[in-house]
């Protein structure tokens, strides 16, 4: 008897009630909230929105899962159906029975990130390499679940970190059983690490980081996946092809893919978005609009309606606005011509006060028109008093007229 052993969970459900709480999908979830933590912070760092992982993980995980099924399903179709079949076809939809395929899962999940990605006008590459770190660490969190299932273990060892399995989960007494979950896990996790290394001190982009997950998860699958002992494939032995699983023939092609890329894309230039161009408008109004009530229409509303008025009132002397060039000219030896009478200080003021008497009770329109119409009236006054006031010869105007 070894000395030493990793002791299996005695139970991987518990019950709150009638509702079942299981250690598997315990393992999936906490393993999906490091990972869009994680993505989540480094897409920020990138400069994208906040919350776009979030939002994006939600198709992500559901095509993931249904992707991861159905891998199980069609490599381990013996076992659900068949006339060898050991359980009932309809189990195949019990997905916290075990039975999740990563191949399947990052393909279908990829595909869920892609539709995202293009409703959202994001480049796919971006999100790749930024999620790419924590799907090694979702993984090496996940693969504790297979530890509860007692699922996925190894070849028997003599190793002083030997699994134990209970017999009804397929074990022998007193042998024990490579930990491949284990193996797996510790290799994920460093694997995640690395990638944040390598990620900020090469700057890798393009999905040039994505590839080396793949390749570098692939690579240890391939000898991990060697030491499993489990049926892929098949009822009560896993089927081969030249000697190799299912799941190592699946590593080489993408480990080779995954190099391959990575060669290619290492000249590639370009732009990734990650955020769209409509992200930093204020969605409260487009563009050149102003808040409301800030200053800018504080003081287009408060300009009074005197003065816009008046300032459309042609001049006695040659039909220049009050407020146009024929206030700015000069006369033929470079004076300035006489303030116009008719825009006298007394008389406008008698017109803003009007007006703004009428701003002050809320009058509507029509008393805005009668407010309009007097400070026409007291306009025109001014400029008829001013007029007569010229014909005097010993009025104020009339020596200054002369002066000139």
């Amino acid at each position: 008897m070894p000395l030493a052993s990793i002791p299996s969970p005695s139970q991987g459900v518990w019950y709150l009630g009638i509702i079942p709480i299981r250690a598997y999908a315990l393992c999936i979830v906490l393993g999906v909230i490091v990972a869009v933590w994680l993505s989540e912070r480094r897409w920020r760092a990138r400069g994208g929105q906040k919350g776009t992982i979030i939002d994006i993980a939600v198709p992500a995980v559901i095509f993931g899962l249904i992707g991861g099924r159905l891998y199980h399903v069609i490599t381990d179709w013996q076992t659900y159906f068949g006339s060898r079949a050991i359980k009932p076809a309809y189990k195949a939809l019990f997905i916290w029975e075990g039975g999740l395929g990563i191949w399947g899962a990052i393909a279908l999940g990829g595909v869920g990130v892609w539709l995202a990605a293009r409703r959202r006008g994001l480049s796919m590459t971006a999100l790749a390499d930024t999620i790419a770190p924590g799907i090694a660490f979702a993984q090496g969190i996940g693969r504790w679940g297979n530890w509860f299932n007692q699922e996925l273990y190894g070849s028997p060892t003599t190793l002083p970190w030997g699994l134990e399995i209970d017999v009804d989960h397929g074990g022998e007494p007193g042998v024990l059983y490579h930990p491949t979950f284990l193996y797996e896990s510790i290799w994920d996790i460093l694997l995640g690490f690395a990638l944040l290394f390598v990620g900020r001190r090469l700057n890798l982009r393009y999905g040039r980081l994505f590839a080396l997950y793949v390749a570098g998860y692939t690579f240890a699958r391939f000898w991990i996946e060697g030491l499993r002992i489990d049926p892929v494939g098949g009822v009560d032995h896993a089927v081969t092809f030249l000697g190799l699983r299912i799941n190592q023939w699946t590593s080489i092609v993408l480990f080779i893919g995954a190099l391959v890329y990575f060669w290619a894309t290492r000249n590639k230039e370009g732009v990734e978005v990650v955020a769209p161009p409509s992200a930093d408008a204020d969605p409260a109004h487009g563009t050149g609009q102003s808040d409301p009530g800030s200053t800018d229409d504080t003081r287009a509303s408060d300009t009074p309606d005197s003065e816009a008025l008046a300032s459309d009132v042609p001049a006695a002397d040659g039909g220049a606005g009050a407020s146009g060039e024929g206030r700015s000219a000069t006369d033929g030896d470079g004076a300035a011509p006489d303030a116009d009478p008719a825009h006298s200080a007394a008389g406008l003021a008698d017109a803003r006060e009007a007006a703004a008497d009428d701003r002050g009770a809320g009058s509507g329109t029509d008393d805005a028109a009668v407010t309009a119409d007097a400070a026409v009236v007291v306009v025109a006054d001014s400029r008829e008093g001013a007029e007569e006031a010229e014909k005097e010869p010993g009025s104020h105007a009339g020596k200054e007229t002369n002066t000139r």
